[in-house]
């Protein structure tokens, strides 16, 4: 009986505001001949505020993409493990008792992954199995939730901790003047997430059944160019519309479950903006409160990429609203263009 237990959520000690952002891009951009649009399009992202792991003068800079590496590497290694030992203690559990890392990010490369360092500086044991997941985007939280899912199945007894680790910062790439890369520009942020699935025992959803689902010919909606300079980030003006063709194969997932999309006690879905949580608001017919929890994560945080269904599902757990037996749906979504779901129902009593 998987069961995903609370998530830890961290997010960096530097703010930007909307308004910090609305006039870094006047400054920055005065002579742009979309500006008005760019500056429409960020402010109604829904984005409050968002954290970085450097100040903004320094995310301003590039330093070549040798140095951001370097960067990514000693952020992560001095943030991961504080989140990762937090989930686990929310979960009752050692390091000895994970038999699985899924780690996901796509704002940072290392090779070996950082489960190879987390395995050698945290007290996870040496046949801990090792699932890295660099290029699901912000569908890879949902994807780390459901490769757990098939892992407590075929080892029902196993442990898996999940780890999304987000520097979205480190992919800011000043020479870009297209409006899709400069709305990114303010609506990205940083943060880490950790939660552990156990296969027994544990509160929190008991996952029941997963799927994914790939929008046929959409991978070059949301990519990233890779060059020299690092990771650009490509933006297609279709992706906000996304939602109507996902939104069946979600009904159709429930459906195979039984289960009406339309009519569930818990939604908790990858935010990627505004334009998404109306349309599957809506496309699925539920109310605009079903999807709180991720609306709160994009005012507070920004999108935070792989990380948002672990953040969103956090603050679920602090509501504390869930009952025993209630049914929810989660969700991301990413390039490709990509949809990891899953259904569950909220447990406290799970063995």
């Amino acid at each position: 009986m998987a069961v995903l237990c609370k998530p830890a959520i961290a997010v960096p000690e530097y703010i930007i505001t909307r308004d910090d952002t609305l006039e870094l891009a006047r400054q920055l951009h005065g002579d742009h001949a979309q500006l008005k649009l760019v500056l429409r399009l960020i402010e109604h992202t829904g984005v409050s505020r968002r954290h970085l792991i450097q100040p903004i003068d320094k995310v301003l800079e590039h330093p070549g993409l040798d140095a951001r590496s370097a960067i990514y590497e000693e952020e992560s290694k001095a943030r991961v493990p504080a989140v990762v030992r937090k989930a686990l203690d929310q979960a009752e559990l050692e390091p000895r008792d994970i038999d699985l890392i899924v780690y996901v990010s796509c704002t940072g490369f290392m090779m070996p992954s950082l489960t190879a360092w987390l395995i050698n500086h945290m007290g996870f044991r040496s046949d801990t199995r090792q699932v890295p997941i660099a290029q699901l985007g912000c569908a890879a939280g949902g994807a780390a939730i459901n490769r757990a899912h098939d892992f407590c199945r075929a080892y029902p007894e196993a442990n898996v901790l999940l780890v999304a680790c987000e520097f979205c910062s480190l992919c800011y790439q000043p020479s870009d003047m297209g409006v899709g890369s400069l709305l990114s520009n303010g609506l990205f942020g940083d943060a880490v997430a950790a939660a552990v699935m156990r296969g027994r025992g544990g509160t929190g959803v008991h996952l029941e059944r997963n799927a994914s689902y790939l929008i046929p010919h959409t991978e070059d909606w949301i990519s990233y160019a890779v060059r020299s300079t690092g990771f650009h980030f490509q933006l297609d003006k279709r992706v906000p519309g996304t939602m109507e063709p996902l939104a069946p194969a979600l009904r159709a997932l429930a459906d195979e479950h039984h289960w009406d999309a339309g009519n569930l006690d818990f939604y908790i879905v990858h935010a990627g903006g505004p334009r998404i949580l109306d349309d599957l608001s809506r496309f699925l017919g539920v109310p605009r409160e079903a999807f709180r929890f991720s609306r709160a994560t994009l005012t507070e945080y920004g999108n935070i990429a792989s990380a948002v269904v672990l953040d969103a599902l956090a603050r679920m757990f602090d509501e504390e609203s869930a009952q025993e037996g209630q049914r929810g749906l989660l969700a991301g979504f990413g390039p490709g263009i990509t949809a990891e779901m899953a259904l569950g129902t909220w447990s406290s009593t799970a063995t």
